[in-house]
């Protein structure tokens, strides 16, 4: 006898795979699945609906034990406890860890799991405790610092990247939420009236709903993003005749509200990768900015505008993380599975970030420590710890004088992978931060050649040589790498060090288009006795 099929509604499916996995699974889970094509909707009885068994094949393949999987492709040496399969983004990016985008970064659970005083069956021990300091001699975007804070330990930062820094020191200092808000209406109300005196408004209106009404015919939701996922729709060749389709649509618009695009021959990144309206209005924000007298509250608004720019760069939306080519037209997008056009106005953006801002800085306050956080600027190799510090935070400057640092958490830059300071070209250009590419260990630039190699064995262990003054006798450093190259045994030597363990696990929570199986490794290393 045949069996018949079973339906569950949206609330009902969510049920059934939070039961099935063991962990909880929301209703907008649910809906996301259908939105973007993983699973079919169907409409039965009036009402959508989901067969069990199409949820069930796709549960089925998900949770193949992801970890058995990855072992398979990445070696069963794989510690499973520091892949943090069980956070969703929101906990990954959580409170101030999401203030501006910036890759290459790790998520905070790693830091606090080395960090903290808890110990398993794989930190057998803990190398930290309140009131220590601890050092991240390649600091990034501040993980390590934010961290740091939360759990009661001081932490000093350094990094060759002047806007790094800047990204560091914005996320831990301290701010009169009250006046920034006032800032930020102040200057929104007056960005608002700019845009709404332009035909902008008026242009993006009359655009995006051409765009809905085409969109709607060619690729309805969620019909089209299933059909890709069952290979029904060649997607390029689709995506292609109809983006080709609207053009004429979008081009009559541009015509009819004068709409100025990008520069034919643009002399830096500003014109290369910005309209003018849009290079327009962020000029006029950066000018209100100046205006304010509160230097915290200046900076955060400047990192405000700095992360809208970054969403309005005149690029696809699949290319926002590495730029390939500027734009000028609607395109066919693949990441979202319709036709989608560029920026014309900061606007929306910038609305949006000043509001997510505040209540991030806000959910931190609340979990901050009274603890000292600083990053400095300069080369991690040569600076001068403890007479820069003074320079800039003397409390901290003065507890350094008074303890060592306990030890080291950071992740060092991967052979020739990313340029640093290129990945914020459009800040660099805007705020005036003078650029140090050449003090970057392991630029994309410099490739990963066996000259490039040896570049960067010299310069970690350089760095880590350097730092080692100020650390005590009985010190813990952990760097956490991609080490294909296998430089990390020489690099200890180099600096003095013996590596006495090593954490490898799988990274799973990445933004970037290749969803490959990869891994990475935290090196424990401690001195040479």
């Amino acid at each position: 006898m045949k069996e018949t099929a079973q339906y569950f509604t949206i609330k009902e499916a969510s049920l059934w795979a939070t039961n099935y996995l063991g962990k909880k699974v929301t209703a907008s889970n649910i809906s996301y699945l259908i939105q973007y094509g993983r699973i079919a909707k169907t409409g039965h009885n009036g009402s959508t609906q989901i067969l069990k068994s199409e949820l069930e094949k796709y549960y089925c393949l998900l949770n193949k034990s992801k970890e058995t999987a990855w072992k398979e492709k990445l070696g069963q040496d794989l510690n499973w406890a520091l892949s943090f399969d069980n956070l969703k983004e929101a906990d990954t990016t959580k409170h101030i860890h999401r203030l501006h985008p910036y890759k290459g970064k790790f998520i905070p659970q790693l830091v606090e799991y080395f960090l903290d005083g808890h110990t398993d069956n794989f930190k057998t021990q803990k190398y930290f405790n309140k009131g220590d300091i601890v050092l991240d001699p390649f600091c990034g975007s501040g993980t390590t610092l934010a961290q740091a804070n939360e759990l009661g330990i001081h932490a000093i930062g350094i990094d060759v990247s002047s806007f790094n820094a800047f990204i560091s020191n914005c996320k831990i200092a301290d701010y009169d939420i009250k006046k920034l808000n006032e800032n930020i209406e102040e200057i929104t109300a007056k960005l608002y009236s700019k845009v709404k005196a332009s035909k902008v408004i008026d242009f993006e209106n009359a655009l995006t709903e051409k765009l809905k009404e085409f969109n709607d015919k060619y690729f309805p939701v969620p019909e089209f993003k299933y059909k890709l996922r069952q290979n029904l729709i060649d997607e390029d060749k689709y995506g292609a005749e109809k983006e080709k389709l609207f053009l004429p649509t979008y081009n009559k618009l541009i015509l009819d509200y004068k709409i100025e695009l990008l520069k034919e021959n643009p002399k830096n990144f500003l014109e290369k990768w910005y309209f003018k309206n849009t290079f327009n209005e962020i000029d006029f924000v950066f000018n209100e900015i100046k205006r304010v007298k509160n230097a915290n509250i200046k900076k955060i608004l400047s990192l405000i505008l700095s992360r809208a720019m970054r969403s309005c760069r005149a690029t696809t939306h699949a290319d926002l993380a590495t730029l390939l080519k500027p734009i000028s037209a609607a395109y066919y997008c693949s990441k979202h599975g319709k036709i989608c056009r560029p920026v014309f106005s900061i606007l929306k953006w910038q609305r949006a970030y000043s509001k997510d801002t505040v209540n991030r800085l806000k959910e931190f306050s609340k979990l901050k420590t009274d603890t000292f956080q600083y990053c400095l600027t300069g080369d991690s190799a040569a600076i001068d710890i403890a007479a820069e510090l003074s320079k800039k935070q003397k409390s901290l400057a003065d507890l350094l004088q008074k303890q060592k640092i306990s030890g080291i958490f950071s992740s060092p830059p991967y052979v020739g992978l990313i340029n640093y300071h290129e990945q914020h070209a459009y800040a660099y250009d805007l705020f005036g931060f003078k650029r140090k590419d050449a003090l970057e260990i392991g630029p994309l630039f410099k490739g990963q050649t066996k000259d490039a190699q040896k570049s960067y064995v010299e310069g970690v262990s350089s760095v880590l040589n350097n730092c080692k003054k100020y650390l005590k006798e009985d010190y813990n450093v952990f760097l956490v790498a991609n080490d294909k190259y296998n430089l990390y045994p020489e690099i200890a030597k180099k600096a003095g060090m013996k590596i006495i363990n090593q954490f490898k696990r799988p990274v799973l929570n990445r933004t970037e288009k290749d969803k490959a199986a990869y891994s990475e490794i935290i090196f424990h290393l401690k001195d040479v006795f």
